[in-house]
């Protein structure tokens, strides 16, 4: 078998299974423990696994969901350099409230096998943690968009009226002076509902999102308490956000850097 198609075989059966052993990847593959490891060795690097104590994690994005399918790749890295930084905010023993913006997504990633719990409206992002034995998951119910997988809705809202943690992670579709904004009208209230849940509000956002409006006005710049952005954002941009109040990190390839 070829190394490619070794590796596209060994992947389907994280898929399948969620988690996996070593020794148990060994057995179904049929193949040395020292080729596996360079196989997940790989498939870690494309974003596909993710090896913890005692075997590897399938956080792949969810390909069912024509979300994530959609999205542009040019961006995509900037948002796995913003993920990066905004994981770092996480501490374990968090309760963390996670929404279904494709940035979070890549945030929920890398929580993946810590222990934390997570209480999220996202379909793909509950799938990440569903069979991690390390994390207790809470997923809110109510009406599902079939396009991203994502809750929303007044049986969402009810629900999240109920549920209190210590940060909540959300991305945005736009910002300007005026605030951040979606462009799912349903989404808004849902969101909001998650902004009150939290202790702290961290906002995960590439920097080709500013200076744009959407649809439906979220919040203002000063109502979250963290923004997460990449390093293209502009100096202009960087003082607005400082003079509103909020903490800004802005994330670099290597460290992230605290702006305030």
């Amino acid at each position: 078998m070829l190394g490619e198609e070794r590796r596209s075989h060994l992947l389907e059966i994280v898929r399948n299974l969620q988690f996996a052993s070593l020794p148990q990847l060994v057995e179904q593959m049929g193949v040395s423990e020292s080729t596996i490891r360079r196989d997940l060795e790989l498939l870690e690097e494309q974003g596909a696994t993710r090896r913890i104590h005692g075997g590897v994690l399938f956080v792949g994005t969810a390909a069912k969901v024509p979300h994530f399918k959609s999205r542009e790749p040019a961006q995509w890295n900037l948002k796995k350099v913003i993920a990066q930084s905004a994981a770092a905010l996480v501490e374990d023993g968090d309760t963390v409230l996670l929404d279904g913006g494709s940035t979070t997504y890549e945030v929920a990633r890398l929580l993946v096998g810590r222990p934390l719990h997570v209480v999220t409206n996202s379909l793909p992002v509950a799938n990440l943690f569903a069979s991690n034995a390390n994390s207790d998951l809470v997923l809110i119910g109510g009406n599902v968009c079939t396009r991203t997988g994502v809750v929303r809705g007044p049986y969402a809202d009810q629900m999240l009226s109920q549920v209190r943690v210590r940060k909540t992670i959300l991305s945005t579709a736009a910002v300007c002076e005026e605030g951040f904004f979606n462009n799912n009208m349903l989404l808004i209230e849902t969101e909001r509902a998650m902004m009150r849940a939290g202790k702290e509000v961290i906002v995960v956002v590439d920097s080709t999102k500013f200076g744009n409006q959407s649809l439906g006005h979220v919040c203002s710049l000063s109502t979250v308490d963290h923004v997460v952005v990449d390093s293209q954002l502009s100096d202009e941009w960087r003082s607005k956000l400082t003079a509103a109040g909020v903490h800004l990190m802005v994330a670099e390839v290597g460290e992230p850097v605290t702006v305030n």
